[in-house]
């Protein structure tokens, strides 16, 4: 059994689009030019929900890890806030991609991505863009928005749209954004509405946090036509799909058809809901199943240790 090193967290910022993003760069102690992941979260959360405890552990098995924020959240840069643009979310990847290999403390030739829910989805977006990096996981992925749409179902669906529209006449008219919940009570207005979403959401906010639970209706129709996981079956390189078999926001029977096309597909099932992967006993199966993967394909074991 590999012992658990210690390490240090650094603050970071790295220039993305027209803004900046804001970060924790994780260092293993003692060890010269670890292997690094990138992480990166899902619908409108920021990396204190939960991002740092991923990290840590990856810190500890001797894996340098960066833990960012989107701009238009949090303590990143961005306005208006609360914006959640796909299209922005994906160049703060590649910023972050090219962050981690202007770095001189960390082997640039040995990086992996890793993105929860939303960021999921991303992370098989972004894997299928960079054959260069060496490991991929998608953690309970959002992999299809028009599954996500019906498991939201018809109803809940249709009550967006009215914000939708007044959203996209206030940024027509150069007005402030209209705001959709991003997780609420079974019936309400919201993203995300399944009974786990809204005391999910709440359980990842730690005291003080930065996190706002609404967004820009806009990113809505953006939402429902999204659809990365279509592009697992371009990853060249090893990705692992970590699926709840029980997920109640990224249904997962169609994850599970995207992620067999990926030709060097790796797929772990969990008999846990879609919040329950970053807390207790979950956490813990799925950060060592994730340990275990990003150590055969990173080999953190030939970092050098420093003298």
């Amino acid at each position: 059994m590999t012992t658990a090193r210690s390490f240090t967290r650094h603050d970071i910022t790295f220039p993305s689009g027209d803004s900046t993003c804001a970060g924790w760069l994780y260092l293993p102690t003692g060890v010269t030019s670890p292997p690094v992941v990138i992480l990166g979260h899902g619908l409108g959360a920021v990396r204190e929900m939960r991002l740092d405890a991923f990290a840590e552990r990856f810190a500890q098995a001797g894996i340098a890890a960066v833990a960012f924020t989107y701009r238009h959240f949090g303590d990143s840069g961005g306005h208006p806030r609360q914006l959640l643009s796909i299209k922005r979310q994906l160049t703060d990847w590649d910023a972050a991609l090219a962050y981690v290999k202007t770095r001189t403390d960390v082997d640039r030739t040995r990086i992996a991505v890793w993105g929860s829910s939303f960021g999921g989805g991303h992370a098989i977006t972004v894997a299928s863009r960079h054959p260069e990096l060496r490991a991929a996981v998608a953690q309970c992925p959002f992999t299809d928005g028009l599954a996500s749409a019906l498991a939201l179902g018809p109803a809940a669906s249709l009550k967006v749209l009215p914000v939708v529209a007044r959203d996209l006449a206030a940024r027509g008219r150069g007005k402030p954004p209209v705001m959709v919940p991003i997780a609420a009570a079974p019936g309400s207005s919201a993203l995300m509405n399944a009974p786990d979403a809204l005391p999910g959401y709440q359980a990842l906010q730690p005291a003080g946090t930065t996190f706002r639970n609404e967004v820009a209706a806009r990113v809505i129709p953006t939402i429902l036509t999204y659809r990365p996981g279509r592009a697992a079956k371009k990853i060249t390189i090893p990705i692992l799909f970590c699926v709840s078999d029980t997920d109640s926001v990224t249904p997962p029977a169609q994850t599970l058809r995207y992620a067999r096309t990926a030709p060097k597909g790796e797929i772990k099932r969990y008999d846990a809901g879609h919040f329950d992967f970053y807390t207790g006993e979950t956490f813990d199966v799925l950060v060592r199943d994730q340990i275990e993967f990003l150590t055969r394909q990173l080999n953190p074991a030939a970092a050098r240790s420093a003298p």
